[in-house]
């Protein structure tokens, strides 16, 4: 993996983090009756962006970074709903996000190809 690379890999994760936290400070917010989980929500998506954005100057590309951080995320916050807020999940669901988190994670390790020949 070239430096840029892990830099932007990196961002990517950071992006992930911010998202769902944000993601889960929205059931906290209580329909954005709560104005500081608000505050809150607001401020990790606008990080999430903000490091997503980052994150792609550092040579990822647009459609497999974007599919990592929407799968990766679906999973962190499905997750972490069923652990913090004790959100139901069935063992069919629990393949299915497995599934998702193959996906997410095959999109970063496969070589990418430059010019019809993989790196």
């Amino acid at each position: 993996m070239r430096p840029g690379t892990l830099v932007g890999t990196v961002l990517l994760g950071a992006s992930i983090v911010c998202e769902v936290a944000g993601t889960m400070l929205l059931h906290a917010s209580q329909g954005f009756s709560s104005p500081v989980a608000s505050l809150g929500v607001l401020a990790g998506y606008g990080i999430s962006i903000l490091l997503f954005s980052r994150a792609l100057q550092y040579g990822l590309t647009l459609g497999i970074a974007y599919g990592t951080l929407t799968g990766c995320g679906l999973v962190a916050a499905t997750v972490a709903s069923t652990v913090v807020f004790g959100d139901p999940i069935a063992p069919l669901q629990i393949a299915g996000l497995a599934l998702i988190l193959l996906g997410a994670l095959t999109l970063q390790t496969t070589p990418r190809a430059a010019g019809g020949t993989a790196e």
